[in-house]
């Protein structure tokens, strides 16, 4: 599949955003401090520039709000309609502690739930695709859902070292959903290794007659298909990203937090705002290669 680079960083900052409001809802850092009015801050900006981004893929994004009637069937109109609906609930947090410097249990509580729903169902909007056997895995929500942990749990140990605050316990978190995130994912790569449900033969039909094989292009230009279902990466490449991103996504950040644990506040601090930048640029390796390392059944009509 084509690699959209709005959508890398739409699904990338979105869930860093809605990690990060899952971890506030919870009420794990102090109210009170101003880091902590600036995290709910922070995670709305993600949220909203990640959905932003997410319409420039669209053909016609003035028609965007029209996706949010077909909530009924779609994930991804329920994936639009839960990230308005969520909205509603962390405004409400931010506000209070902005302006208030308090915490309400039950709103935040709701705003977690919220966060979680709407990364799942942005999950499940490429989990629920059969044609792409890559994704139509319970791994795939799985996996989403551990990355916007830890990178959510990250950016608060990172917030609560800014304030003064006692972030073992969030780096305890970060540190054991960063191992459940990229063991998730490796036994999500170990999939493409399996072969494919849909082949040349039996998407023909002919398969038996024997091997199928293709005789002409059903198109001689590019079209819409080839472009977006298209995409293809060497495997070599393929294997040399996923370490790049395993390294700089998982390891750098598991090192630097056992790190930060032996450090004072002031350094600490530091040491976990490498971790964060290290695990973003991660994630962003790895949705790339969750896009180019898909294959569409419909490549199998153009010799794919």
């Amino acid at each position: 599949m084509h690699p959209a680079y709005s959508i890398i960083f739409f699904t990338t900052s979105s869930g860093l955003g809605y990690g990060l409001a899952a971890m506030l809802g919870l009420g794990l850092l102090d109210p009170l401090s101003a880091w902590v009015k600036f995290a709910h801050l922070l995670a709305l900006a993600l949220i909203a520039g990640g959905l932003l981004s997410s319409t420039f893929h669209l053909g016609n994004p003035q028609r965007a709000w029209r996706a949010l009637s077909q909530w009924r069937s779609s994930c991804l109109s329920r994936e639009g309609v839960l990230a308005i609906l969520t909205f509603v609930p962390l405004a409400i947090s931010a506000w209070f502690a902005v302006f208030e410097s308090t915490h309400l249990p039950l709103i935040g509580l709701l705003g977690t739930a919220g966060a979680i729903a709407t990364v799942y169902c942005t999950s499940m909007i490429y989990a629920s695709l059969r044609s792409i056997q890559a994704w139509n895995t319970p791994l795939t929500p799985a996996c989403y859902l551990l990355f916007a942990g830890a990178g959510g749990s990250l950016l608060a140990a990172f917030i609560a070292a800014c304030a003064g605050q006692t972030s073992w316990h969030l780096e305890l978190i970060a540190f054991l959903l960063l191992a459940a995130a990229w063991a998730a994912k490796i036994q999500w790569r170990k999939r493409l290794s399996v072969a494919p449900l849909s082949t040349p033969e039996s998407a023909t039909g002919l398969g038996h007659l024997g091997k199928v094989r293709l005789f002409e292009r059903p198109h001689t230009n590019e079209n819409y298909l080839t472009r977006e279902m298209g995409f293809r990466v060497a495997r070599k490449h393929a294997e040399k990203l996923f370490r790049i991103a395993l390294v700089a996504g998982g390891g750098v950040p598991a090192v630097l937090l056992l790190l930060s644990l032996l450090l004072g506040q002031g350094a600490a601090a530091v040491i976990l705002a490498l971790a964060v930048l290290s695990h973003a640029l991660g994630v962003l390796v790895e949705r790339w290669l969750f896009f180019a390392e898909a294959r569409h059944a419909v490549m199998n009509y153009y010799g794919g």
